[in-house]
């Protein structure tokens, strides 16, 4: 076909088929399917049980901040390592080890003692529960690639991210619900997730394989170090400021970190990431869409979230219910956009994708100052449409063009680049959000005759508040300052919403970005009639024409 490339050849491994037959691939992607559920709400599920965790266990702000990032941080961080490991020990074990790690995890991180060790075993085995995250997804992920073929990936992977990726606006509901009886449940509802996860993946028949290959060991830690500061820097610019020392050295020492490590892979014989796969410009241009749909699409879950607690007084349910216009669109346009992919290719649906995002979170931002939801779902609904149409695209389309990876490999690189965007993300529009937020509050205040000293800090505290998922609809304080400032709260919720339009119309520009970058992709489609061979493999030969 003339616009088709090659399929990428998939893992150079010894496989064993199933005791039973070949895999049964609705039980196999339900099971990833459950799996996954677990990683994305747990991103979202633990803010809101976060006031009843600090009253029981004594911990700060700052402590619980951590409790939050440690899962995010490890995740980030080992990623790649878990896509490598899943293709030197084979997916399906790989995916029910990490799988395993993590509900252990959450378990303990239910079962917390209060007392003095309250804040190293929460961080502690909530870094652990990243680290089980982060074996656990790569090779879900890699699992569901593996046994569809290439015809159908594109419908299975929409479904396979609509259903996780919709799962995440779910997670402060269920916090909020769990929270109810105790915030400990909202850990221990992973362990019977779990069990259903392994007990569908050990009846699907999922082949198992192998691949003898050493594993970079050092290539590794130079990914974790290098992924864990940055990401640490930019996780904590909003706290600590981005004046501070300790921001940049953080960020500039993981950058060269990360540097070196991508200079030190390209002499490996057997690195943790074939770098080489950035050569293929469609690849590129997948992983370019990736990354600027990211930067607004976890952020957008944290500041819609808040924009709605704070400027339409909603309570955390009713803020997760905000939530799901926006996750309703995402889910139903995923499963177009996988269609699109499987019929046309990437380009079309990387393109419609990336221009309804663009316009969506443009019209949801004009809503903002309305202060009704009424008035904001639709935008909403198309600002998740866009996402949902073009990311399971791109994610298929990189992976299948990963010739001369291996797809744990390939997954492990995706799923870096996606956390690693969202990092920035949050960060970027994190400190867009304090900045316009104390410049309009300020102003609000120093109308009402509040000095400009006294309104700056009054209007500095009510930023870190909101932006730290607080509830700042009743400011507290002593003097004239806070009196005026709660008299004020209806004009301060209209500013909120006038700096949070900052945040979704940069949203909007990014969805530009990736716009640009969709057509940058030359639009041929992957088949299964020829691939390339794994570098120390014998060439394939071709199943058809």
């Amino acid at each position: 076909m003339s616009n088709s490339a090659p399929r990428a050849q998939g893992p150079d491994r010894t496989a064993k088929a199933g005791a039973s037959g070949p895999p049964n691939q609705t039980l196999a992607l339900a099971a990833m399917m459950f799996a996954v559920s677990m990683t994305f709400i747990d991103q979202t599920i633990v803010a809101i049980a976060a006031p009843d965790i600090i009253h029981e266990l004594g911990l700060t702000s700052s402590q619980m901040q951590w409790v939050i990032n440690a899962y995010l941080l490890t995740l980030a961080a080992f990623f790649a390592l878990g896509g490598r490991l899943s293709d030197i020990f084979g997916h399906r074990r790989v995916m029910l080890c990490g799988t395993l790690v993590f509900v252990i995890a959450s378990a303990l991180c239910g079962a917390v003692p209060s007392g003095d060790y309250a804040q190293a075993w929460l961080i502690g085995f909530r870094a652990i529960q990243g680290f089980g995250a982060a074996l656990m997804f790569p090779a879900a992920l890699a699992v569901v690639i593996a046994v569809f073929p290439v015809e159908r990936r594109g419908r299975a992977l929409a479904l396979f991210f609509g259903v996780s990726g919709g799962l995440t606006a779910i997670g402060p509901l269920l916090g909020g619900w769990l929270t109810e009886w105790t915030w400990r449940a909202i850990f221990w509802i992973n362990v019977p997730v779990a069990v259903v996860a392994i007990v569908l993946a050990l009846l699907a028949h999922i082949p198992e394989s192998s691949k003898r290959e050493p594993l970079d060991v050092p290539g590794a830690v130079l990914m974790a170090v290098g992924m864990g500061l940055t990401v640490l820097g930019l996780q904590q610019s909003v706290s600590w400021g981005w004046d501070t020392w300790s921001t940049w050295t953080c960020i500039v020492a993981g950058l060269v970190v990360l540097a070196y490590f991508c200079r030190f892979e390209l002499r490996r014989r057997h690195p943790l990431v074939r770098l080489q796969v950035f050569r293929d410009r469609a690849f590129s241009a997948d992983m370019l869409v990736l990354f600027f749909a990211m930067t607004a699409f976890v952020p957008v879950l944290f500041f819609a979230s808040v924009y709605a607690q704070v400027s339409l007084s909603a309570s955390p349910n009713q803020a997760a219910l905000y939530l799901l216009y926006f996750f309703v669109g995402f889910a139903l346009a995923s499963q177009w956009g996988g269609r699109i992919l499987d019929k046309r290719g990437a380009r079309p649906a990387l393109k419609i994708g990336a221009a309804l995002g663009a316009v969506g979170f443009a019209l949801w931002a004009a809503k903002l100052t309305t202060l009704s939801m009424h008035d904001q779902w639709p935008y909403a609904a198309l600002a998740g449409a866009g996402i949902g149409f073009l990311l399971a695209p791109a994610s298929t389309d990189a992976v299948n063009r990963s010739i001369g990876a291996s797809y744990g490999e390939v997954t492990g690189i995706t799923q870096t680049v996606r956390n690693f965007a969202a990092s920035i993300g949050l960060a970027v529009f994190g400190t867009v959000l304090t900045h316009v937020t104390v410049n309009r509050v300020g102003e609000t205040l120093r109308a009402q005759g509040v000095p400009s000293g006294p309104a700056h800090t009054a209007a500095r505290h009510i930023a870190e508040a909101v932006t730290g998922n607080a509830d700042a609809r009743q400011p507290t304080g002593d003097g004239r300052a806070a009196e005026l400032t709660r008299e004020s709260m209806q004009a301060i919720r209209l500013d909120f919403a006038e700096a949070n339009q900052w945040v979704f119309y940069s949203m909007a520009g990014a969805l530009v970005l990736a716009f640009i970058c969709s057509l940058w992709h030359p639009g041929t489609r992957v088949t299964e009639d020829a691939g390339a061979a794994h570098p120390e493999d014998p060439a394939p030969h071709p199943s058809g024409p």
